[in-house]
């Protein structure tokens, strides 16, 4: 039987999952919210799960990090205030993690492309493929451990640029395309592009006062609940509320 959440006062760290989307809504978001909340435990942090906008306005101020859950087309999906008040608390200090699809369709929202470093072009259909952890960061802890490579499962999304090189960006994760199909078929007579080499699917951007962590996992549950998925999102949100020793 799981130890219930520690929600004592000295528990001050709080992770709120928000699933709210604009465009595109997965059915296994309630899944995936309901996956994220049950790390409290491990992450020693209290988790709350929306998909409510104005509770970004409202609330936001009271969470270390932000977990954006899928969160397809955010311009659609948010006002000017609730935009407003995330870019507000970023700066001050808050962190993001934001899982697979919240790269999708964010473009009207400069500032938030801008942290993102890129937005959606296709994806590929549920397939294990070879993962290469980038040398320059084997030691950060949501990667550590596992060696230069290994294969893993999931659906990898093809994004309209890569990230690499960008000012403030830290690659973690890349994908060899040569190891899997990277356009399913869907995509094929929709302008559907691979990446080539140099394809990121997890990576870090400190800038303007905050943390953003980014990583491809987490269209379902399955891309998850392996004992690399859980230490990448937990070690991912750790990060991003400063919580990393050396990191």
């Amino acid at each position: 039987q799981p130890a219930a959440p520690d929600r004592s006062p000295k528990n001050i760290g709080k992770v709120l999952v928000f699933s709210g989307t604009g465009w595109y809504r997965h059915p296994e978001i309630p899944a995936m919210s309901g996956w994220l909340a049950r790390l409290s435990t491990d992450l020693g942090m209290q988790i709350d799960v929306s998909d409510t906008p104005r509770d970004l306005e409202r609330m936001l101020d009271r969470y270390d990090v932000l977990v954006l859950n899928n969160c397809t087309e955010p311009p659609q999906l948010l006002n000017d205030a609730e935009r407003a008040s995330i870019e507000k608390w970023y700066s001050s200090g808050g962190g993001i993690v934001a899982l697979h699809a919240a790269l999708v369709r964010q473009t009207e929202w400069q500032w938030f492309y801008d942290l993102a470093g890129c937005d959606f072009n296709s994806d590929s259909e549920y397939l294990e493929a070879r993962v290469v952890v980038d040398p320059a960061a084997r030691d950060h802890p949501a990667v550590r451990g596992h060696g230069a490579s290994f294969r893993y499962k999931a659906d990898w999304t093809n994004h309209d640029r890569t990230v690499t090189g960008l000012p403030g960006f830290q690659v973690l994760l890349r994908v060899d395309e040569s190891t899997y199909e990277p356009v399913r078929d869907y995509f094929k007579t929709r302008g559907g592009k691979a990446m080539g080499d140099d394809h990121p699917i997890a990576w870090l951007h400190e800038n303007g006062g905050g943390r953003f962590f980014y990583t491809e996992l987490g269209h379902d549950v399955r891309s998850l609940d392996t004992p690399f998925g859980r230490q990448h999102i937990i070690e991912a949100i750790k990060w991003a509320a400063k919580r990393t020793k050396g990191q």
